[in-house]
């Protein structure tokens, strides 16, 4: 028996099939259901029905998903208290997300709560959005904090979990900008644009994929760079190397020095939420009060 097959059942309760449970758990399709082929042989039955769609689960596999759910929590409370006395007399708290969004909404709203977090300790994963969702789901974060839009929406139970938007952002196509404040790179240019890509692993770089393949006018790109960090891509930009769609909450500082101009109109911009994550278990007194903070701020 391993955790990450109790995990991967809850998973595909969640999501009802394999193919969205697997890219959840950040593993491929066949990977997936091996692992669930593991977790019947260990049970000593079949768990799930795999006739027709949605998935559906068997007796035995509605059982031991409840003995799942319980275990999971279970685990991630005995985490909890190891933590309260690997550290005492210290409050701790846990906030899983993105690399980017640590740098930016994160830092932001720790701004805000410092008052709060006085004297506590403040643990700050980053990830990719599966990896911090698949550590927030294992009860190894306190929050989640995570891009929200339909194109990429992870699938989480309302009965299990309290979600709150903190923010909106946008995607920009942005240039880097000449001394008189006009782009290098333009969209109406009769050649194709290099355009400077996310890693297709990245919540973004879906974001971007989905935008311009339903984009009726969607401007000629010619892919020249690819990368896992917009961090790294607007450095990329900033070098003249081409485009990249980046939040505007990255690059608006780049914006205000006259250093990257947007292209084109709203049309081509994608607008998606943020929004912090908690399970509906009592959490710490610190992390309840954080949270009722940042709900009504």
């Amino acid at each position: 028996m391993q955790i990450k097959w109790l995990e991967d059942l809850i998973a595909l309760a969640e999501t009802q099939s394999f193919v969205r449970a697997a890219a959840r758990r950040h593993v491929t399709h066949p990977a997936f259901g091996r692992r669930i082929r593991s977790l019947e042989q260990w049970a000593g039955a079949e768990l799930v029905s795999r006739e027709g769609a949605p998935v559906s689960f068997t007796p035995a596999g509605e059982t031991l998903l409840q003995h799942a759910r319980q275990a999971v929590e279970a685990l991630a409370s005995a985490r909890s208290e190891i933590q309260d006395h690997a550290f005492p007399g210290q409050n701790v708290l846990t906030l899983a997300t993105g690399r980017t969004l640590a740098r930016t909404l994160a830092a932001d709203w720790l701004w805000r709560i410092r008052a709060h977090t006085a004297g506590a300790l403040v643990h700050v994963r980053t990830g990719s959005m599966g990896e911090s969702l698949q550590r927030f789901e294992r009860g190894d974060a306190d929050f989640l904090l995570t891009y929200y839009h339909p194109a990429i929406s992870v699938r989480l139970q309302p009965s299990r979990y309290l979600q709150h938007t903190m923010a909106h952002d946008r995607l920009v196509p942005v240039s880097r900008a000449s001394a008189g404040g006009k782009p290098l790179y333009n969209f109406s240019s009769s050649k194709p644009v290099p355009y400077l890509a996310y890693a297709n692993t990245l919540a973004l770089g879906q974001l971007v994929s989905d935008h311009l393949s339903n984009h009726a006018q969607a401007p000629r790109l010619t892919p020249t760079l690819q990368c896992d960090s917009a961090d790294a891509l607007l450095e990329y930009v900033l070098k003249g190397l081409g485009v990249a769609w980046l939040p505007w909450s990255l690059v608006v500082g780049a914006h205000k020095a006259g250093k990257v101009t947007p292209l084109a109109g709203k049309a081509l911009e994608v607008v998606f939420e943020i929004r912090m994550v908690r399970t509906k278990r009592r959490l710490s007194s610190l992390a309840e009060r954080l949270w009722e903070v940042s709900c009504v701020g």
